[in-house]
């Protein structure tokens, strides 16, 4: 029967990252810095409040955007977070992860033969969803201006079939963040063109030295920017699976039917979970940024002492450092790596054939994990030169 599945499902490959993560499990001694998960617990009262709601039988589908609490907790966040002005009611959807928003998002936008411009290299979770949809990923090379999508470089590539533009900043792999200015740039080429730009924003609290600042608060913005973001990175609840996405009304309400269809509505423990992060917690991401913060100078500074060119990120907890004069691709380095000195980095081909001549880093670890994978590292280098 294989033969009749849809061959579009047939042809996506598993994920670099969790393929290699998964490959980690045949070896029991190794240490891990490839997944991009916070090594810090949920806060304890984000943890209370989902207990309350389960001895309270708060265990019930809720609207299927969400309980209108945490939508107007969502719209308040963002107001004084990012000046981005959404209504509760009508424009702001809860979803089961940042995940879930890119997928009925995509699906919502795209038709067969649509083209979706993005950045190469860039996070994998994109793509097959593209291509789910009968589209075309356009990826841009990124490797020459600091792994950043530049304004001159995004009007180059368009075309008649340009349906959508992916901005996902601060980026995973590579940690860079777009400036205001850099934002306007692109702002000023896509204004008067009727192009969706879905803003991936889900490192937002998680800059260091700058403040995040959203494509869609720029003028001719708001109105084709669809928003994404959630709690898995700033207030660590990766398994909680909470996301959510803003959009206007008109988009929202399309957008709001696939998520439907698709999951009903988020957890109503998680919702509850989501609720307190974004009331009682809207800071808590600020501990966690600045012990990130404190392992990015550190690893950084190892790197470059190791003698890889790496671009320093501005944000998320990743480093993306060249392993280009090696002359290995990013996969063979890091099975070589792994088998030689029991150390797990992700293959920068993970990323998109833009990314294989690197390897990513997650410094969302613990510094002593970090003090002895970047030893291993240097070990390995050692033994290649």
């Amino acid at each position: 029967m294989k033969e009749l599945l849809n061959p579009q499902v047939k042809d996506i490959q598993i994920s670099g990252i969790r393929r290699f993560f998964n490959k980690v499990a045949q070896y029991p001694e190794a240490l891990s810095l490839t997944i991009g998960q916070p090594d810090f617990p949920t806060p304890d009262h984000i943890k209370e409040a989902a207990k309350r709601a389960i001895d309270q039988n708060y265990t019930t589908y809720t609207h299927n955007a969400g309980m209108i609490e945490l939508r107007q907790a969502i719209q308040q966040f963002v107001a004084k977070k990012y000046q981005l002005n959404y209504k509760a009611a009508t424009e702001i959807i809860a979803t089961t992860g940042a995940s879930e928003a890119i997928d009925i998002t995509l699906r919502t936008l795209l038709e067969p033969g649509d083209e979706v411009l993005l950045p190469g290299p860039v996070y994998p979770g994109y793509e097959p969803v593209i291509h789910l949809c009968g589209a075309i990923p356009v990826h841009i090379d990124t490797t020459h201006t600091d792994f950043k999508l530049t304004a001159r470089d995004i009007e180059a590539a368009l075309t008649e079939k340009t349906k959508c533009l992916i901005l996902p900043y601060p980026s995973n792999p590579t940690g860079m963040v777009l400036s205001a200015h850099e934002l306007q740039e692109i702002a000023d080429v896509l204004q008067e063109r009727d192009i969706f730009i879905v803003s991936d924003e889900i490192y937002s609290e998680l800059t260091y030295g700058t403040h995040h600042t959203s494509i869609a608060s720029f003028e001719g913005m708001w109105n084709k920017t669809i928003v994404i973001n959630g709690l898995s990175k700033s207030h660590a609840m990766t398994g909680w699976r909470m996301g959510f996405l803003l959009a206007p009304e008109e988009i929202a309400e399309q957008i709001l039917k696939v998520h439907q269809y698709n999951v009903t509505c988020v957890s109503s423990i998680t919702q509850y979970a989501a609720l307190e992060a974004l009331t009682r917690g809207i800071d808590d991401a600020a501990i966690m940024r600045e012990a990130y913060q404190k392992r990015l100078e550190y690893s950084y500074e190892r790197l470059l002492d190791m003698g890889l060119p790496t671009t320093k990120p501005g944000g998320a907890f990743y480093l993306f450092p060249s392993i280009d004069k090696f002359g290995m691709t990013s996969n063979d380095f890091a099975e070589n790596l792994l088998q030689s000195e029991n150390l797990a980095v992700v293959p920068g081909e993970a990323f998109s054939s833009y990314g294989d001549r690197y390897i990513r880093i997650s410094y969302a670890y613990s510094q002593d994990l970090l003090e002895q994978g970047l030893d291993r590292l240097e070990r390995f280098i050692a033994k290649l030169k």
